[in-house]
């Protein structure tokens, strides 16, 4: 009898242990379903990376005067990296369309249509449109009116002209699955360290949080900007602080997002790693644990001697032609040029900028095998 009952408890818990292995593994399934960003409509995924994987990445640029190359480079930083489909968005004056279109469209054909592209004119407000033209940077405005240029576009990710990626895009566009439901864009800190600051120091208007924040590497949840009513608040900061900015549209997000911080996510520096970060010291932590992401040259320094590190990373990319071999045509060239600059501020941290480009040419190599 004692055999009997003993028998149907283990046949017992046998069936419970079952139940409860199938009640996990569909809840844990579920409980991967994540949002499609900015529609709130599920989408049903496995996996967080197949969520990055399922999306089209979108990257949105706005390029005038003589940064027609210089984004170009950008843009063949893009397309030698990531492993999904890329769209890319270029905004630009009338007598560059034909340049971006003519050599995208051969890239586009070079890679077996690896990505699509869109090549837009300026579409600024007609009243003093010229005005927001020339603030800053040529056309660098315009950049605050593409949540309603863009009326089609749930979400991009902006990238100032003289950026270059130095690990996949997709790697950047995760983060918009870490944003809680509140945040519409993803910014880093100007600064890091307060005793260089810039708006700690010098700003006359609002600016976001202590040091406030670089536009140059910008995630745009465009739908929830425009629910937001983005637009409506740039015109009227822009009246009223025209006097006090100094660095045009990047004060404006600034000061927007002064007033409003939980509308902002943050990401470390080294999604945005710019001459600041180590022309004194090495400030930039998250650079030196897992590298640099995307550089900035920023105020010229892709074309100036003042850090050779900036000019020798840009060398490298502009040199290579897409279709080469990434290893030998690309990232020896870019170890000898970065091998010279050792005794500078900047270069005496070389590791850092080759991590994520080392890391995924050890996958790439290991997925050809």
């Amino acid at each position: 009898m004692r055999l009997f009952s003993y028998t149907r408890l283990c046949i017992i818990l046998t069936v419970l242990i079952t139940i409860f292995y199938l009640y996990w593994s569909v809840f844990n399934f579920e409980s991967n379903e994540s949002v499609q960003i900015g529609t709130g409509r599920p989408v049903l995924l496995p996996t967080k990376k197949k969520l990055v994987n399922s999306h089209i990445v979108t990257v949105a640029v706005v390029a005038c005067g003589d940064r027609l190359h210089e984004t170009l480079t950008m843009i063949k930083s893009a397309i030698m990296l990531s492993q999904v489909h890329l769209r890319f968005i270029v905004v630009t004056e009338d007598n560059l369309i034909e340049n971006f279109q003519e050599k995208l469209s051969e890239w586009q054909e070079f890679t077996n249509n690896a990505f699509t592209f869109r090549v837009m004119p300026l579409t600024f407000p007609k009243d003093n449109a010229q005005e927001w033209r020339k603030l800053f940077k040529p056309c660098a405005a315009q950049r605050l009116f593409l949540p309603s240029v863009l009326d089609d576009i749930d979400s991009i990710l902006y990238m100032d002209t003289d950026t270059l990626f130095l690990t996949p895009v997709e790697d950047v566009w995760e983060h918009f699955n870490n944003m809680n439901s509140s945040q519409m864009a993803a910014l880093a800190p100007e600064h890091e360290d307060p005793n260089v600051g810039w708006y700690n120091r010098f700003a006359r208007h609002p600016y976001y949080g202590p040091l406030g924040v670089n536009s140059g590497v910008m995630l745009m949840n465009l739908t929830r900007m425009r629910e937001f009513q983005w637009v409506n608040y740039v015109i009227p900061i822009y009246k009223r602080y025209k006097l006090k900015i100094t660095w045009g549209d990047q004060d404006i997000i600034n000061i927007i997002f002064h007033f409003h911080p939980d509308k902002l996510y943050i990401y470390p520096c080294r999604y945005n790693f710019r001459p600041d970060h180590c022309m004194y010291m090495s400030v930039c932590k998250s650079a030196e644990r897992a590298g640099v992401a995307v550089i900035h040259g920023s105020r010229g320094f892709f074309h100036l001697e003042k850090q050779p590190v900036f000019t020798a990373i840009y060398r490298a990319f502009e040199e290579f032609q897409l279709g080469g071999d990434i290893y030998q045509d690309f990232y020896e060239p870019l170890e000898n040029y970065l091998d010279l600059t050792t005794e500078t501020s900047c270069g005496h941290i070389i590791g850092i900028y080759l991590k994520n480009l080392r890391r995924y040419i050890d996958i790439k190599e290991d997925n050809a095998r």
